[in-house]
């Protein structure tokens, strides 16, 4: 793989993890279309690792908050949301991936997405006042942590989803932004964890059998990881602060839309043009 197409895929790795608008999705689309194969799974770590630098600067002083007051309300929403998607991803992981890995499902994925956006932007605007961060409740965060569960699914955004729910649990704006993106960094941390045990699993191979190298940096030069990482991270950063502003300024409906006409493309070629699928 070239530098420029490591740079595209950190482009398209960083600003999709953060836009309410499915990473894994997004990488699947645009490998098909580009032909490129799957990233070897040394690069696709740096990837996860140059996203999780980018949410870790942008939320640094809510991060260190929660670090010197571990025991405060926030820190347990965020671990009992935690809990309830690390218990459905090991759960359905396997089963998921097969199914989708495919890109069989697509279309039918981003089109949920982009329901979930348009509705939870509709309930947020319901009437009465949003919910601060002490009227914020368990359910709450088992709800919007069982949605980022879901997300496991390509073309269903992890964003999206976690945004959508704690919108249409009419909590303030500005506590759904920093609450989704909070939740991406033990999300974001986990996968990369499972990415280095594989890792190492297959590095432990390598004596025997000299050829599992090309699994873990298959086709990548040095400058071609450096790049791709170094997009994710700054690609990322900018995505993150972006977004942070549209969620407590602005309506997630144009993010609907996208996916919507997105999802309506990808099954019109799957049932007739076929030009991707």
């Amino acid at each position: 793989m070239s530098i420029i197409e490591a740079i595209f895929l950190g482009i398209v790795q960083g600003l999709t993890e953060f836009l309410p608008i499915s990473s894994s999705g997004h990488l699947v689309l645009v490998q098909k279309i580009l032909g490129i194969s799957t990233p070897a799974l040394f690069f696709d770590t740096l990837l996860h690792g140059g996203t999780l630098l980018a949410v870790v600067v942008v939320l640094r002083r809510d991060l260190w908050n929660l670090i010197r007051r571990p025991f405060q309300r926030l820190s347990a929403l965020l671990i009992m949301a935690t809990a309830v998607t690390v218990a459905i991803a090991l759960i359905f992981k396997d089963q998921i991936e097969q199914s989708f890995a495919s890109g069989r499902w697509l279309g039918q994925a981003f089109l949920l997405t982009a329901l979930a956006l348009f509705v939870s932007e509709y309930l947020s605007r319901r009437p009465g006042n949003p919910r601060n961060d002490a009227e914020m409740d368990w359910f709450d965060a088992v709800f919007i942590g069982g949605l980022q569960g879901i997300a496991i699914i390509p073309g269903i955004s992890r964003a999206g989803f976690t945004i959508s729910g704690a919108l249409s649990r009419k909590l303030e704006r500005n506590l759904v932004a920093r609450f989704s993106f909070l939740l991406s960094v033990p999300a974001i941390l986990g996968a990369l964890v499972l990415q280095l045990k594989e890792l190492y699993e297959i590095s432990r191979f390598e004596s025997v059998n000299p050829a599992v190298t090309n699994e873990l940096i298959r086709g990548f030069s040095p400058m071609a990881l450096i790049a791709g990482t170094l997009a994710a991270a700054l690609v990322g950063f900018a995505t993150i602060t972006l977004m942070l502003r549209i969620i407590r300024e602005r309506s997630l409906v144009g993010f609907a839309v996208y996916t919507a006409i997105l999802g309506l493309l990808i099954l019109l070629d799957q049932k007739f043009t076929h030009i991707v699928f």
